[in-house]
């Protein structure tokens, strides 16, 4: 009788929601998975489960169990990870959110490197500009950018980008460049929806802090949205300088203001616990980073 397995298969049917999705997920059969489940169920005396034709839930001793058996797994796989680490190796799939510009533009060559030096790790990597819940989404690690506000999640540092006000040279052209942060209520602009700041752009001026209510024209929850339409000649943008600085290089854009300088965002590695650090968690931070510091170092943010 394999207790392990019998809890691993449970915890896999009640996070799938199916006996079907667990079963794909374990590699095994449904029947296989179904027989292991009400044998736990058997051997327990109790029903952990209320099936459905069309759904799963649990029933009162099954939410207890399962949060027990959640708790148990997680400690074989941390005590698996401590001792693969002292032998000079991580293994087991690590589940990372990350914001979707950011992701591509500086996350995805980074990847390579860090599977080539870890062979035993799977990456499941999510690109989301939501802000997912590490705990309930079952997620690792997550990368942010922002100001920081205080949770229960435990944070690192890793790097740091500056917002840029831009436009490009027609547009500026036609309408004229701003002198002061307050002629942006004047000028159209393009927005990024998820912006904390909303519709009040704040900046830090040679006397003192400045904001500005700005009336956009196009809200968008994407900034390379923001940046391909300030590209084509429509409005201002006030973007991170990773999603920008090809664009300023090539002279598409050209920033504006830059006596005026918008608030600096950090590059955070956001996870549940620090107690419970998984070595494969703490290998990923210190990679990235050490990369993104690189990168920082040479005026690449």
């Amino acid at each position: 009788m394999d207790r392990f397995q019998e809890m691993r298969v449970f915890a896999a049917v009640v996070d799938a929601g199916s006996f079907v999705g667990a079963a794909d997920e374990l590699d095994l059969s449904k029947a296989a998975v179904s027989r292991l489940v009400s044998e736990l169920e058997l051997r327990l005396g109790v029903r952990l489960l209320h099936r459905t034709t069309r759904r799963l839930s649990l029933t009162a001793e099954g939410e207890v169990f399962f949060a027990r058996c959640k708790e148990l797994l997680a400690g074989v796989e941390e005590a698996e990870a401590e001792i693969t680490e002292r032998s000079g190796h991580a293994v087991g799939v690590l589940k990372v959110s990350a914001p979707f510009s950011f992701g591509v533009l500086r996350l995805a060559p980074l990847w390579g490197d860090f599977l080539a030096a870890h062979p035993q790790i799977q990456l499941e990597i999510t690109l989301s500009d939501r802000f997912v819940d590490l705990v309930d989404e079952g997620f690792d690690l997550a990368v942010r950018i922002a100001r920081l506000e205080s949770s229960s999640l435990v944070s690192r540092r890793l790097s740091s980008t500056r917002m840029v006000l831009c436009a490009s040279p027609r547009y500026l052209k036609a309408h004229g460049k701003p002198k002061h942060p307050s002629d942006l209520a004047a000028h159209t602009v393009l927005a990024y929806s998820l912006l904390a700041v909303g519709d009040t752009w704040e900046f830090q001026g040679p006397d003192g802090p400045v904001s500005v209510k700005v009336q956009p024209r196009m809200k968008t929850n994407s900034g390379d949205t923001c940046r391909e339409v300030a590209v084509a000649h429509q409005g201002i943008v006030l973007q991170p300088l990773f999603l920008v600085e090809h664009e300023l290089r090539a002279g598409r854009l050209v920033e504006l203001l830059p006596e005026y300088r918008s608030h600096e965002l950090g590059v955070y590695a956001v996870y549940p616990s620090r107690k419970h650090l998984l070595p494969k968690v703490r290998l990923l931070i210190d990679y990235l980073a050490a990369a993104l510091g690189r990168e920082a170092a040479a005026g690449k943010r």
